[in-house]
């Protein structure tokens, strides 16, 4: 990240992404609309750059006025914001002449002239210029004379800014720094320079490091001991900080913040620390001898170091949550499913990126979406690639570490995709499904997935609360966590990178069975399929085809032969392939004597189309398994989820209509 602090001598931006505010303690609200404007700035080919002012624009237009206490200094800031991914920061130096501009002048001397803006990213109670008379509408006049784009931060998010910050400054005077600090998303900063001290801690054995703050209004914690990790040269230690006015025997009215770094021993005068505080140990004691202080500083050691543990032993229980995850909606003339369904995504999935990728839409399904979302990005496709391919296209652009490929007419709960991320915690595990349960009557397992999909010998698809029409109430017979042999489309959560190396969707496939046959090229390669029915979603189902449509029979038969094909060892072929004609001639048979004509023909058709193509599938069998080859974690491909069976015969025959019956 590029620091400026003189706008007379600033590079020529390209294609300036700029925001302005005072980012003060650069908490999650304020990381939101970085990480937009840095989105912003990837798309278009430009730069990020946010503006920020010191001191503080409050200070110099209500001088009379008690300043607020700040989060972060100056040094602080550019410290938090170096990790955000943003290319410049430019601190403007805030002076009288300078709050008495006129919004005019303002927009053209000041930001057009320095900064020449091709977006604006900007609140909608943003105000600026001579008695605050500029504001979001002004920016958006003047927009088209100066050929820049008004983002507007929605007010939810603003909003958001403001409370956070109260929230943090009363929770850091209280000293619940947990509770801070999760809202800053960060551990609470003080950063500051080294200066002497009366070296009395060094004399005692616990040497501390005297900071320095350069800023008056900087917020400092109430006094006491607090466990920190300390930053020096890139460096980070555990330590322990003391904030207060009697730091060895005596009363002293002067404020002292000074540090004990463990395990260090380098002279530091002069040097600037981070300081991040994790926790509050004790209030401040005054001691009468410096045996009694020693005394007392061998136990807030001890303590600081047992806090610091049980910090980064939680840093690593959350580490599965801080992944990165993309949230993949497929839409083609969708607008329907989005406005029921999207809602409930946005609002149970607050911490990763959502993405509608269109699939050349004609029924204004992305405007509404960009209209009432616009943090929800767009993928547009140039035209209806199917979900296989459409799928492979849309995620080649991103660049997150797993994908969600969410059905556009899916509603989720709370939680739902943290609890799929848990399973990840294992690295064998390559995708994950929720429990599938009705949109229509959310007591009942739905039709695509339910609780986990399997095969049985000759591989026909069934599920744990689905087999073949039968569908069961949730009762919570499936609620444990297990492997499977396939997810399900209709929400299926998948390792970004072994979806790339596995060449992603067979795009014949178009539509169905595409997920059983990546989901099994995952099993030959040795990884894990799982279902944790902790996560729940409801799906309306038969979005993309009515499940009694012909066509979806076709579908549904033609791609379960190439999945077959592709997949299955040569010497089983020799027998798999002529018992599932045999059977899928008996569903002919069953589908003529029960008046649907269309589906006996779609089956057929589907057998006329694999036919020809035994050539090409092969060819891709041998594509494939050179994939599968490069990846794989053992020689014997994992099986866990295939029924040694027949699922007609039991069905059927046997009269087992449920999973748990099998």
């Amino acid at each position: 990240m590029n620091v400026f602090t003189d706008t007379d001598y600033l590079p020529d931006f390209k294609n300036a992404v700029i925001t302005i505010g005072s980012f003060d303690g650069v908490h999650e609200g304020h990381r939101k609309i970085i990480d937009k404007v840095v989105h912003i700035a990837k798309q278009t080919e430009g730069e990020s750059v946010l503006i920020t002012f010191h001191p503080h624009p409050r200070q110099i237009v209500f001088p009379q006025d008690d300043p607020v206490k700040i989060l972060s200094t100056t040094l602080e800031k550019i410290h938090l914001l170096s990790s955000t991914g943003l290319d410049n920061l430019v601190i403007v130096s805030f002076t009288v002449e300078m709050s008495q501009m006129h919004p005019d002048e303002y927009i053209e001397s000041f930001l057009m002239r320095k900064f020449k803006p091709k977006y604006i990213v900007i609140g909608y109670d943003h105000r600026f210029g001579q008695n605050r008379l500029g504001n979001i509408d002004y920016l958006h006049w003047h927009s088209k004379r100066f050929q820049y784009q008004v983002v507007e931060i929605p007010k939810t998010d603003v909003d958001a800014v403001v409370v956070s910050s109260s929230k943090i400054r009363n929770e850091l005077l209280k000293c619940n720094l947990p509770a801070a600090n999760n809202l800053l998303g960060h551990p609470y900063l003080i950063a500051g320079k080294v200066i002497g001290g009366n070296k009395i801690g060094q004399s005692i054995g616990f040497p501390t490091a005297n900071i320095e703050i350069d800023d008056k209004n900087k917020l400092i914690l109430p006094n006491g001991i607090y466990s920190v990790y300390v930053t020096y040269d890139n460096e980070k230690y555990q330590g322990m900080l003391y904030i207060g006015n009697r730091p060895v025997v005596k009363d002293d009215d002067k404020l002292t913040i000074e540090v004990n770094i463990f395990d260090f021993s380098s002279s530091i005068y002069g040097a600037i620390l981070a300081i991040d505080v994790i926790e509050f140990l004790r209030d401040d004691i005054a001691f009468d001898t410096l045996d009694a202080l020693r005394t007392q500083l061998i136990k807030d050691e001890e303590h600081a170091r047992q806090s610091l543990g049980e910090y980064e032993a939680q840093l690593a229980q959350r580490k599965n949550s801080s992944k990165s995850v993309a949230v993949v909606i497929l839409n083609y003339n969708g607008i329907e499913h989005l406005k029921t369904f999207l809602p409930s995504v946005v609002e149970c999935t607050p911490n990763h990126q959502i993405y509608v990728a269109d699939n050349a839409s004609t029924d204004k399904s992305i405007s509404w979406v960009q209209e009432n979302y616009p943090d929800v990005a767009i993928i547009s496709l140039p035209q209806n690639y199917g979900f296989a391919e459409g799928y492979n296209r849309a995620l080649q652009q991103l660049n997150e570490e797993y994908f969600v490929l969410l059905n556009s007419d899916v509603e989720t709960t709370p939680f739902w995709l943290d609890k799929m991320m848990e399973l990840t915690a294992d690295p064998e595990v390559a995708a994950v499904q929720p429990k599938i349960l009705s949109y229509k009557d959310k007591t009942s397992f739905e039709y695509a997935g339910a609780s986990g999909g399997f095969v049985d010998a000759l591989f026909y698809p069934f599920c744990r609360g689905r087999m073949f029409l039968t569908i069961e109430k949730d009762e919570g017979q499936y609620n444990n966590k297990r492997e499977i042999f396939w997810a399900s489309g209709a929400c299926m959560l998948v390792n970004a990178d072994l979806f790339r190396k596995l060449g992603g969707f067979d795009k014949d496939y178009f539509a169905h069975f595409e997920e059983i046959d990546f989901c099994w090229r995952l099993h030959k390669a040795g990884y894990k399929v799982m279902v944790n029915p902790e996560a729940v979603v409801y799906h309306l189902g038969g979005g993309t085809l009515n499940y009694d449509s012909s066509h979806k029979t076709y579908l549904n038969f033609r791609n379960s032969l190439y999945t077959i094909s592709k997949n299955e060892f040569l010497l089983n072929l020799i027998w798999v392939l002529p018992f599932r004609v045999l059977t899928d001639l008996l569903f002919v048979i069953y589908r003529l004597l029960t008046g649907k004509i269309n589906h006996s023909l779609a089956i057929l058709k589907a057998y006329v189309f694999f036919i020809f193509n035994i050539p090409a599938l092969f060819y891709k069998r041998m594509q494939y398994n050179e994939k599968i080859d490069s990846i794989k974690l053992d020689d014997a491909p994992n099986t866990d989820g295939v029924f040694h069976g027949s699922i007609l015969w039991t069905y059927f025959a046997m009269n087992r209509k449920t999973f748990r019956k099998l």
